[in-house]
């Protein structure tokens, strides 16, 4: 599926998402927290670890709007944390073309 210019890959799990990035080395990962199969910060966890996935930008973009989660994804290396309440989707876009460098 083509977006905005940009092809997009999108899994409804978290091990389908694992694996799409692994497969498909994308520019950047937009990761919900609340995924059937692996949760959000765990998935972020296991793209950290593996050597193909750990440069991957990621922008966290949840409903989860609590300090802990927050914190954590930070640690992990989240490029960023959005709660998709607070954004419309043109300001989901500026952060992607911030993030892409564009």
């Amino acid at each position: 599926m083509k977006s905005q210019g940009y092809v997009v890959f999108s899994a409804l799990n978290g091990p389908d998402g694992l694996e799409l990035a692994k497969s498909q080395h994308p520019d950047l990962v937009l990761l919900d927290l609340i995924l059937p199969g692996i949760p959000g910060l765990d998935l972020l966890e296991r793209l950290r670890a593996r050597e193909e996935t750990k440069a991957i930008p990621v922008i966290v973009l949840t409903n989860v709007e609590s300090s802990e989660a927050v914190e954590r994804a930070v640690e992990l290396g989240a490029t960023t944390y959005m709660v998709k309440t607070n954004y419309s989707l043109d300001e989901v876009l500026e952060k992607v073309r911030a993030v892409l460098g564009e």
